[in-house]
């Protein structure tokens, strides 16, 4: 089974696990230093919540999170048949996950990747992964990062890395 992925900014891990867990009915799948995230059945979603005071309510990145680095590999053909550009990412630790991965950019700049997770880590992230890109701009691995889009109509916020 497939799921969406919604990684989101928070200002306060403790206060937005309390809140997730009581509007989905479900304890979250992984807590970290900074970063908490559930693995929630109905509806089919990954919450990933990344604590960056100051920068609460404000998007992180998106995701497919799919079973296999087969169906990355089918999600990396699709989506360079579409003409979009990609960046390839395996065996890299993110979000205290090893895994592979493929990046694309929604027409916004919105960061979305199709991902497998390959095992647990104990880091957030690494930037040592093979990484290969086919876009012009590629700069460091996007392991969580934001972007400039608010979730709730708020005011726009300047996001950094």
């Amino acid at each position: 089974m497939s799921r969406i992925q919604l990684a989101i900014n928070v200002d306060d891990l403790s206060a937005a696990i309390g809140f997730y867990q009581s509007l989905f009915g479900t304890p979250p799948a992984k807590v970290r230093d900074g970063y908490a995230n559930f693995a929630i059945d109905q509806p089919p979603l990954k919450l990933v919540l990344i604590e960056n005071p100051g920068q609460g309510g404000t998007l992180n990145h998106l995701g497919v999170e799919v079973k296999s680095t087969d169906e990355v590999a089918e999600a990396i053909t699709r989506l360079r048949d579409e003409g979009l550009a990609t960046e390839v990412e395996e065996q890299v630790t993110c979000c205290y996950a090893v895994q592979d991965k493929v990046w694309v950019h929604g027409p916004d700049g919105e960061p979305w990747e199709v991902y497998a997770v390959l095992a647990d880590a104990t880091a957030m992230r690494n930037d040592t992964a093979a990484r290969t890109t086919d876009a012009a701009d590629a700069t460091d691995p996007p392991c969580c990062t934001t972007v400039d889009v608010p979730l709730l109509g708020q005011r726009s916020r300047q996001t950094t890395r």
